[in-house]
């Protein structure tokens, strides 16, 4: 079981940098720094914050607490990113930062016992803990995209009026026992539920 709780976690990882990879490629330069107000945030702040995060809770994640003493969150809900080509760097640092420290993670790391902010979590924990909280802020880079491609968003799940016609394709396939992210990873052309 612990193996393929590590194996199901990084594929749920996989997947949420891949809706963030594939909203990225639909927006213009523009759109990834466009903000609602002041109060908000714009894709590139969200994506400033992720990467600082990853690289705090992922960097000697077996070994130091993850809120390292270098990290500066509140700059991270700062405009720093000034470039599609910048944001884009620090996504893969943030993301490659987490893949490197999960990748070296075994079965029996799963119950050891990890920091943040002083705070004691299982391994186990920790990772539920990011899959919980990356997901949220890669949806509201999808509702932003979204919203800001206008009407030319290409869908990243099944798309409005299609949802019939993409189960009855299911349901003629025989029984399987996959993880739900194995035909969307493997073809990025696949729609996926959401």
């Amino acid at each position: 079981m612990s193996n393929d709780y590590l194996d199901s976690a990084k594929k749920q990882f996989q997947y949420y940098k891949q809706l963030g990879d594939k909203t990225f490629a639909q927006l213009s330069d523009e759109a990834l720094f466009w903000q609602f107000n002041k109060d908000s945030n714009s894709i590139a702040i969200i994506v400033n914050h992720l990467s600082g995060n990853m690289l705090s809770r992922w960097t000697d994640f077996l070994s130091s607490d993850g809120e390292k003493d270098w990290r500066n969150r509140d700059e991270e809900f700062e405009s720093q990113i000034t470039s599609k080509q910048e944001l884009l760097t620090k996504w893969e640092q943030g993301w490659d930062c987490l893949f490197n420290a999960i990748n070296t993670l075994t079965a029996t790391d799963l119950n050891r016992t990890i920091y943040i902010r002083n705070q004691g979590h299982t391994v186990l924990e920790a990772i539920n803990r990011q899959l919980a909280h990356y997901p949220y802020h890669v949806g509201q880079i999808v509702m932003l995209g979204k919203m800001l491609s206008k009407d030319g968003w290409q869908s990243l799940s099944i798309p409005k009026g299609k949802s019939q016609a993409y189960n009855k394709d299911k349901f003629a396939q025989p029984k399987q026992n996959k993880h739900f992210t194995d035909e969307y990873l493997d073809n990025s052309n696949t729609e996926q539920p959401s």
